[in-house]
């Protein structure tokens, strides 16, 4: 099963402006805290053993 994306064009008076300084950095914190717990977790099983045949050369 496929997804259909419909592309749109955007012209120069319809472009969106980027995001404000202060908008940028208030969810780069709220971001930040929201996954700092994550990066304490251990991995998975599954995962380590993954990362593991990556790390094997390819003969």
């Amino acid at each position: 099963m496929t997804k259909t994306v419909t592309e749109t064009k955007s012209t120069a008076g319809d472009a969106v402006p980027p995001l404000s300084q202060g908008v940028r950095r208030h969810l780069g914190k709220n971001l930040r805290s929201l996954y700092a717990g994550c990066l304490t977790e251990p991995v998975g099983e599954r995962i380590e053993a993954l990362i593991a045949r990556l790390g094997k050369t390819r003969g």
